[in-house]
């Protein structure tokens, strides 16, 4: 499917703020950027670099005063996730040197604490895939997924004590479960089609039978729609915004996701 995703922030600026924005999506094995659009006002220098993960990052400096920031982009993304049930765990040894960084503790994902709960909620289960899988079954079984009730992240250990939280809180506690089974795991941020409420999505991925796959323990059914912007060990690592001095917080944030119904020329 084509769409067309967008995203606007506005700040209101009192003092020359450094900024590191993650906004630009980047072709990939699931989805192709045909347009990308990236204003900025007022216009300022803008250097852009590849973090340790890939992501494409935007350094500037905000001047005092309004400042915005808006993005769109054409994207072509698959119109289903794709599944494997049965897909193999992949021994620690055979892991792409690439892969090896998402099999270990983080800020967020205290792995080492869930190696009980999560043998326990996998028990049965075939190792590699279908472990993942009853990991996503349970969050979604077991913890409330509540749009908006968190402002800031809070940790695998601290989602597994409330029993709900946001999409990047399940998906915190969903990829403690796996590192803690040796399944490398990652956050993934960025859109989701027909999202309710609209806004920003997170979910995570699974290294197994020698490929990452998409889990999303906020979806009832995975269809399709997903538009990565980030990858990252956990929220430290996939911020959209991350600014440096005095805390300035967006004063107002707009999130689209259209389906483009012919191809775009």
């Amino acid at each position: 499917m084509w769409l067309r995703t967008s995203c606007e922030l506005t700040f209101d600026i009192y003092v020359p703020t450094p900024f590191i924005l993650m906004l630009r999506p980047r072709s990939g094995y699931h989805q192709w950027i045909a347009r990308e659009e990236y204003k900025i006002k007022p216009s300022v220098p803008v250097y852009e670099f590849t973090d340790i993960y890939g992501n494409l990052c935007q350094r500037l400096v905000a001047p005092p005063g309004p400042f915005s920031v808006h993005t769109s982009a054409d994207v072509m993304t698959a119109d289903y996730i794709d599944r494997s049930p049965g897909a193999p765990f992949v021994e620690v040894q055979n892991l792409p040197d690439t892969v090896l960084s998402y099999l270990l503790p983080s800020r967020y994902c205290e792995s080492e604490k869930f190696t009980d709960m999560a043998s326990a909620i996998t028990s049965g289960y075939q190792m590699g895939y279908d472990q993942v899988w009853a990991i996503e079954t349970w969050l979604r079984a077991s913890i409330s997924y509540i749009p908006g009730s968190s402002e800031i992240p809070i940790s695998a250990v601290e989602v597994n004590q409330r029993q709900s939280g946001v999409c990047r809180d399940l998906s915190h506690l969903g990829i403690a479960l796996c590192r803690s089974l040796s399944i490398p795991a990652r956050l993934v941020v960025g859109y989701l089609y027909e999202l309710s409420p609209m806004d920003l999505h997170a979910w995570f991925e699974a290294y197994v039978g020698g490929r990452w796959y998409t889990f999303d323990a906020t979806q009832t059914e995975l269809t399709g729609g997903y538009v990565a912007i980030g990858y990252g060990r956990d929220a430290a690592d996939v911020a959209v915004s991350n600014q440096f001095g005095p805390p300035v917080y967006p004063i107002s944030q707009h999130i689209e996701v259209q389906l483009i119904e012919q191809e775009p020329d």
